[in-house]
């Protein structure tokens, strides 16, 4: 064995012997004799090693310099731009390339991206030397140098659209056809150069999954304009990282249409009864019942909103607290729904509840069924009525979000808690033997209920939850019920 190939065997990179045996004659020429082919080859060893990373899921932002494999997934435009002090303008050409580990961007400048357009073809698999930055949509890598690898299999399918299964981190360039679940309101921002910045998100599946879409400044009215339950296409979206969940991005140079098209949408919901406290899940039922839209005030002194809704499946039932926009969806007794990255709480009496925030994702599969509602209470059961929530088929620069609303901020709703609250016609009078049936909008002292009609204050030390339904019973005494019994 040479001392070439023996330093070429402990050597942990993709790259050929020939390969290795090239870089070592040509760096062994570059030091003009002073270093031999052991010493040559220990040198390219080191510096293969240095640069060589597993995966393009490596690759990150301040590295001096990387090599890696990788398949020809899209290719670019060549566009031009003014050089300064220069008459020559320069050139680039974007180049996403993929392999098992995720995708990057590669951009290619000059003559490189003259011989991209002239060479390179989509499936191709190329070895890139390059530079990686931070870059529009994320990780980008400007190419040095690049030789095709035919001899290597990248294990990545080249398509015109992608899947939400197939998205991945870094990719962009993306097409994407799925059906609208949830859609937001647009929100402003001030932007670190004083211009105002818009966004919004709405939420697509399709038959592999779901997935948060975020529309920034000239596309962000779109989701105003899409109704839930219409098919659409992502044109030139990116993929991002939020918080360990992949987003898709569309800004300027994307767009979002209507598409004529069916898309299955299959939710994977988790059963009730195998819920847990602090989980962020999928869940999917019968709505059973519905309370009347609350208002309250935050301690910042904003306005926010909750509705509290039961939600059944087959094996059990949960009080979901719907927040924020999520409030004004129209959703009644008798509707089938999927509600998606709702957190599970700990609720009143130790019962579990289920929190809708601007996370998550509310769709209603089959709007209201009157009938459905009672044959599920005829039965007991929902799975006659849950037998619909098999599929759902249809012909979100600077983030800005609105915060998850919590219980505590509902606590200090402003609740008129006086007797005047109450309509003249129906005021209990001193004294008066009552039983009230309402709504928790007020657990503090005293706690209010709001049975839809009126409210009523009452005084007692049981503990109860905002947004329990309860029952107290006791006398009036100066417009307030103090409670004997609260049930």
């Amino acid at each position: 064995m040479s001392d070439i190939e023996g330093v070429y065997e402990d050597l942990e990179a993709d790259v050929s012997l020939e390969k290795f045996r090239e870089a070592v004659e040509a760096k062994v020429e570059q030091m003009g004799g002073l270093a031999d082919e052991e010493t040559a080859a220990m040198l390219v060893a080191h510096e293969i090693g240095e640069s060589e990373v597993g995966g393009i899921a490596d690759i990150e932002p301040g590295m001096e310099d990387v090599k890696f494999v990788a398949k020809v997934t899209s290719i670019g435009e060549v566009r031009t731009f003014e050089r300064d002090s220069e008459d020559e303008d320069g050139r680039v050409v974007n180049v996403e390339v993929a392999d098992e580990t995720g995708s990057v961007r590669a951009a290619f400048w000059d003559q490189h991206a003259e011989a991209a357009i002239e060479e390179l073809e989509e499936g191709q698999v190329l070895r890139v030397k390059g530079r990686p930055k931070e870059g529009f949509s994320g990780v980008e890598v400007s190419v040095d140098d690049v030789q095709p690898d035919p001899d290597t299999e990248v294990d990545v399918q080249v398509a015109d659209t992608h899947t939400v299964e197939a998205l991945s981190l870094g990719l962009s360039n993306v097409n994407l056809v799925g059906l609208v679940l949830d859609t937001d309101s647009v929100r402003t921002f001030d932007r670190d150069d004083g211009s105002e910045g818009k966004v919004s998100n709405l939420v697509l599946g399709d038959s592999t999954g779901r997935v948060r879409v975020t529309l920034w400044d000239e596309q962000a009215d779109t989701a105003t304009a899409i109704d839930p339950g219409t098919t659409v296409e992502v044109i030139d979206g990116y993929v991002k990282d939020r918080d360990g969940t992949l987003e898709l991005h569309v800004g300027n140079r994307g767009a979002v249409e209507e598409v004529d098209e069916e898309v299955e949408y299959i939710p994977e919901s988790t059963p009730i009864e195998d819920l847990e406290i602090d989980q962020m899940v999928d869940i999917a039922g019968v709505v059973r019942s519905a309370d009347p839209k609350r208002t309250f005030d935050r301690d910042d002194g904003s306005e926010g909103q909750v509705r509290n809704i039961r939600v059944q499946d087959a094996t059990g039932d949960i009080r979901v607290a719907m927040w924020g926009e999520k409030a004004d969806i129209d959703i009644g007794p008798g509707d089938e729904v999927a509600l998606g990255d709702v957190e599970i709480q700990d609720g009143w009496q130790d019962d579990l509840e289920a929190s809708a925030g601007w996370q998550s994702t509310v769709t209603v599969l089959e709007s209201d069924s009157a009938a459905a509602g009672d044959a599920a209470d005829e039965s007991g059961d929902s799975s006659d009525a849950n037998a619909g929530l098999s599929a759902f088929a249809g012909g979100d620069g600077d983030d800005s979000d609105d915060s998850t609303e919590t219980d505590s901020d509902a606590e200090t709703a402003a609740t008129d808690t006086s007797s005047d609250a109450a309509t003249e016609s129906d005021d209990p009078t001193d004294g008066e033997e009552l039983e009230f049936t309402g709504v928790v909008v007020q657990a503090g002292d005293p706690v209010v209920l709001d049975d839809g009609e009126s409210t009523m204050s009452v005084s007692t030390d049981v503990d109860v939850g905002l947004g329990e339904e309860v029952t107290a019973r006791g006398v009036v005494r100066d417009g307030r019920l103090e409670a004997n019994d609260v049930f």
